[in-house]
């Protein structure tokens, strides 16, 4: 197990000029980080591709691994030619993540707007969605990589959905890059979602909330889940999730990859990726 940091968490350094894809790996490095997640916020591989050599020359150097790479992506077209298209280009991320070499590498699945985020548009959505991720999946099994769908969005975002999917495409390669605090935004249990999802990842993701219910609305910074509560990103460790519980049931579960600290609160982005870290480590320490 090895715990490290999600380049998203700097992207605000990164999208401000104060630091490069470089520098946020020398800081994770120097700051405790055992591996680096690439996450493209404030950069771009595909226009950059040397960039790819330039991170994992850097990680080499700093002493860290390049644990997994993350790319956007949405199946929901409206034609066929753009469905293919999408397809094709998120193959092109596959590339990428073997210039990296990396074993893993997440893939968005489908957005769509709230009101249409039913389970019965996901069982209409389904076939073209398991076509995609199993033809990107076969594409990326020939370089040992696994892809992966994150429980994101509001679409597929609950651990019941994330897991229908996963087994309809019904590829070894294919799983889940586990995030802890992301079953919130569909009013969904931490503690009991990782139950359920944590034999799935192929990656897991700390992220931390505060939570406030919907008649209570905090104001600036804070964004609604589907049913209408309040969440705000906060310091792992240091919000409403039952962090050490989580901690105790992925330890527990035998997982032994790699985690990731996901920071998106109103801190520093410095501040709270270094404590963040540094709540990990104790706390996997302790449990």
């Amino acid at each position: 197990m090895k715990i490290g940091l999600s380049t998203y968490s700097l992207s605000r350094a990164i999208k401000s000029g104060e630091m490069d894809v470089l520098q946020v790996i020398e800081w994770i490095a120097d700051n405790g980080g055992e591996h680096v997640e690439i996450s493209p916020h404030g950069f771009n591989l595909e226009e950059t591709p040397d960039l790819a050599d330039a991170i994992v020359h850097k990680a080499n150097e700093k002493g860290i691994d390049v644990s997994s790479y993350n790319v956007s992506s949405n199946f929901i077209k409206p034609t066929a030619v753009e469905y293919e298209a999408e397809i094709e280009r998120v193959k092109n991320h596959v590339d990428i993540a073997r210039r990296l070499g990396v074993s893993t590498m997440r893939h968005d699945i489908a957005f769509r707007p709230k009101p249409e985020c039913t389970v019965l548009q996901m069982e209409e959505d389904l076939d073209s969605l398991v076509y995609a991720a199993r033809t990107i999946a076969d594409y990326a099994h020939q370089y040992g990589i696994t892809t992966s769908v994150e429980n994101h969005g509001y679409f597929i975002q609950s651990s019941d959905r994330v897991q229908r999917l996963i087994h309809a495409v019904n590829r070894s390669n294919y799983k889940t890059t586990l995030d802890i605090g992301n079953f919130m935004c569909v009013d969904e249990d931490s503690v009991s979602a990782v139950k359920k999802n944590i034999g799935y990842a192929s990656i897991v993701h700390l992220k931390d909330f505060y939570l406030r219910p919907s008649y209570r609305n905090p104001g600036e910074g804070w964004f609604q889940t589907s049913a209408g509560n309040y969440l705000r990103g906060a310091i792992v460790g240091q919000g409403d999730i039952d962090m050490p519980e989580v901690i105790r049931i992925i330890k527990s579960s035998g997982y032994d990859g790699y985690i990731s600290i996901e920071f998106e609160g109103m801190e520093d982005c410095r501040i709270g990726s270094r404590i963040g870290m540094e709540n990990a480590k104790r706390l996997w320490a302790e449990v």
